[in-house]
């Protein structure tokens, strides 16, 4: 594979201080006077430079990154293209806000978009600046395609921090505690979860559906939101039938299927789009994370009638589609295209399937290996048993923080790991992470 990526930094993980070292901790003081505590950190590292597989942080450790900022940097930090167009654009103007004088990029993104989503469809897409946006947006434009109010979404779900994803979302804290009451008319329906529930796709499907059916009604139902492959809810993955079953029913019933690919979306779970995996064609996607290459970014693309039933001024907003960022997508897709980063991702799983079956044949705590592409994840419980084993998690966390790999937990009940390097990383530096995250199991036991 061609090197690309970011700036040229060593690929090595380096450790010349304890992590955190004394620069990051006297700038993490410095974030405890004037930062609001709500806002949190997963390792207190303060980052100097980022790219290839690398993170380098103020005291001169070089770490690992297997979290791509929350799979934001799928194509790597300072990526060449993201760099060049961004930088371009920057020189140019940096907004006029497209709801007053548009501009090219935003066209040139929802081209994109419109060519790249599942579907040979008319497809129209609006931009936004985050996920929750997007999806709140998808919602908004749903309702009125189909003139109903009602949203279903699913156990274990994340969709965002706004009032009406908080609803959407189904982890309580961090995420929604001490912060209703929240919006209405959002039902939650059972989430095929293999693992726990030992059902096939169409018998999870025909759960899903009889408890829509009972509790909400089609009649009332303008769409059901879904992550393809869910992402803080623990890298869920649907037994395979799961996803087209309830894509047929909302067909069938005038209920507009919604897929959330903010994180699988962009090459990141081995397709363009995790839909792609089983031939879904969504009536509207949601994406952001990877799509700009850690700019800010988020767009709604779907059926151009549908994108259309909203009154002119409905969909829109100051910074929505901001010239720079566009300018970032553009950059960041031409890299996915160059560099096949799908077919990339697909050789990280392979790579990362391999270290974590090995695992979890040598540790019984591991309970499952589960995800697709660069995305893949493993579930800790207690051995031979369901109940969650958050507490290791956490120390097997620390101690790869520790040794300078940046690791991501999440699930439901916080005991699972995900995985999400830069599609730009190499196979090297991956299997070094990976025997890092052996040696944490080990050390932990």
């Amino acid at each position: 594979m061609t090197e690309f990526g970011g700036p040229a930094l060593p690929q090595q993980r380096k450790l010349v201080t304890a992590i955190p070292g004394p620069g990051s901790l006297e700038r993490f003081d410095r974030k405890k006077a004037y930062v609001a505590d709500g806002v949190g950190t997963t390792l207190p590292v303060f980052v100097v430079a980022a790219g290839g597989g690398v993170i380098v942080d103020v005291d001169g450790n070089s770490l690992i990154d297997l979290g791509s900022g929350i799979a934001v940097t799928t194509v790597g930090n300072a990526a060449e293209k993201v760099v060049e167009r961004a930088s371009a654009q920057l020189a140019a103007f940096t907004h006029t806000c497209f709801m007053v004088t548009p501009y090219d990029g935003y066209v040139d993104v929802a081209q994109k978009l419109a060519e790249l989503t599942p579907g040979d469809h008319a497809k129209k897409s609006a931009l936004f600046n985050s996920g929750a946006e997007a999806v709140e947006n998808a919602v908004k434009i749903a309702r009125v395609a189909t003139g109903k109010d009602a949203v279903v979404v699913f156990d274990h779900a994340y969709h965002g921090r706004t009032n009406l994803t908080m609803a959407m979302t189904a982890k309580n804290m961090p995420y929604k505690h001490g912060f209703g009451p929240f919006a209405g008319e959002v039902y939650r329906a059972p989430m095929s979860y293999p693992l726990r529930d030992g059902l096939s796709g169409a018998e999870a499907a025909a759960r899903a559906i009889d408890v829509i059916e009972k509790q909400v009604g089609a009649t009332n139902l303008s769409c059901v939101v879904i992550e393809p492959i869910q992402g803080e809810g623990g890298f869920v993955v649907p037994a395979p039938g799961f996803l087209p079953a309830i894509a047929e029913w909302c067909a069938k019933n005038d209920v507009l299927f919604v897929a959330d690919e903010i994180q699988a979306g962009f090459c990141r779970a081995g397709s363009w789009f995790a839909v792609d995996e089983e031939g879904v064609v969504p009536d509207l996607i949601t994406t952001a994370k990877g799509i700009a290459g850690g700019l800010p970014l988020a767009a709604v693309t779907g059926r151009a009638d549908i994108m259309d039933a909203v009154h002119g001024g409905g969909l829109g907003g100051t910074y929505g589609g901001n010239p720079v960022a566009c300018a970032a997508a553009l950059g960041a897709i031409e890299e996915m295209e160059t560099h096949d980063l799908a077919g990339r991702a697909r050789e990280i799983g392979t790579l990362m399937q391999t270290r974590l079956d090995a695992l979890k044949d040598a540790h019984p705590v591991i309970a499952e290996v589960r995800g697709r592409g660069a995305m893949m994840a493993i579930e800790l419980t207690q051995p031979g048993t369901l109940e969650p084993d958050a507490e290791r998690t956490a120390r097997v966390a620390a101690y790869c923080h520790s040794q300078g790999v940046v690791v991501l937990t999440c699930g439901t009940w916080g005991n699972v790991f995900r995985f999400l390097p830069p599609l730009s990383i190499s196979d090297e530096l991956l299997q070094e992470a990976f025997d890092v995250v052996a040696e944490a199991f080990s050390a932990t036991a």
